[in-house]
């Protein structure tokens, strides 16, 4: 991929060398310094430890994105569905794990299309669907590697750990066109979970249970290669659990103010430039970035670089903020605010495309080819 040129990441787009003040609001913003500055701390935490790095993609959705994500040190990425992998896939990553069930007979036969282009692994936690897609995969002529899903806390998808377990990943070593590569599990029921010692508690405690599923499985002869996990608020812990081989944390590449309490050693890489378009009254600044280009998710709105503002309020095209504590505001009409929205992954997945930004000006336009993949 070195020095190779792709079509979503645009150098001669009119914005292009144009000060970000100049773009129309509201505008998505990455921060360069700190996207570039955030994948080399997670690579750096990587480096060296039996684990690697495996990003979701779901939060960025731009292959510009995975692409560095990848020359730091990454394998390929994991998606959440097969269209999101066949967008990285078509910007240049080569290895990609769907951590999710795929059945619906048109995304299973997509699924083994995209398995000629691209090492491709698929979560499977059902005997039917691991029979739907060795069936198609058999069809094809082609592999697809499979990771079986525990639900060992979450309370979602997945099968359960021991020998439920045991008993699908024997039928899927079996099943022709599909390749056993190890076990799944995602501590998403406390990834956000505040208190850190419950965080660490829960989290450790689902990876045991996974581990003794891996011995279960490996005493019957399965060889359990893999072991994938985590998000970004428990990195640093399920990331260095002994026998964890593989980490999908997504958002630490844009982050947002509701992980960025967990994980301060992240920063805010993804905002939305935004106008201000009322003064109504002297505790209120009311800009034009609201639901439809923030999304909702953990938490509330943050604006950055004016403390004096509390979290904002958001209506369907409006971002109403308040003053903290009866303080005051020098945001006038037609100011510019930068604004970091509550959940960076539910934002980015309405915008087309990106501008990615440094010392004030726009060095490129990534367009956010998984945008709305959700097939």
């Amino acid at each position: 991929m070195a020095g190779e040129r792709y079509r979503d990441e645009l150098t001669d787009h009119p914005a292009v060398g144009r000060p970000v003040s100049e773009l129309p609001t509201p505008a998505p913003l990455v921060d360069l310094d700190v996207l570039e500055a955030n994948i080399a701390t997670m690579a750096a935490f990587f480096h060296g430890r039996p684990a690697h790095i495996r990003p979701h993609a779901k939060t960025h959705r731009a292959p510009a994105v995975a692409r560095r994500q990848v020359a730091a040190g990454a394998p390929g990425v994991t998606c959440a569905k097969v269209s999101m992998a066949e967008a990285m896939v078509d910007g240049g990553v080569e290895d990609v794990y769907i951590a999710n069930e795929v059945v619906a007979p048109g995304a299973v036969a997509r699924l083994c299309a995209l398995a000629e282009r691209a090492r491709v692994a698929v979560a499977v936690d059902h005997p039917e669907s691991a029979a739907r897609i060795s069936e198609a995969a058999r069809a094809r002529g082609v592999s697809i590697g499979v990771l079986i899903e525990l639900d060992a806390g979450i309370g979602r998808t997945g099968t359960r750990p021991g020998q439920p377990a045991l008993a699908l990943a024997d039928a899927v070593a079996r099943a022709p066109g599909l390749e056993l590569v190890g076990l799944h599990a995602y501590e998403g029921h406390v990834v956000d979970e505040e208190d850190e010692g419950r965080r660490r508690a829960e989290t450790e405690k689902m990876l045991a249970l996974t581990m003794d599923t891996r011995d279960l499985l490996e005493r019957h002869g399965l060889s359990v290669r893999e072991i994938t996990c985590g998000g970004t608020g428990t990195y640093a812990i399920s990331g260095v659990y002994p026998g964890v081989t593989e980490h999908q944390a997504g958002s630490y590449v844009y982050m947002d103010p509701g992980y960025h309490r967990l994980t301060p050693e992240f920063g805010m890489a993804f905002s939305l430039l935004c106008t201000v378009v009322s003064r109504p009254a002297g505790d209120r600044v009311v800009t034009d970035g609201g639901l439809q280009v923030l999304s909702t998710g953990h938490g509330p709105a943050l604006a950055k670089g004016h403390p004096e503002l509390g979290p904002g309020r958001l209506s369907e095209e409006h971002g109403t903020f308040r003053m903290v504590d009866g303080g005051s505001s020098e945001l006038r009409v037609g100011d510019q605010v930068e604004v970091f929205p509550a959940h960076c992954c539910a934002a980015a997945n309405l915008h087309d495309h990106v501008y990615a930004v440094r010392a004030g000006r726009v060095e490129a336009v990534w367009l956010a080819t998984a945008r709305g993949r959700s097939q």
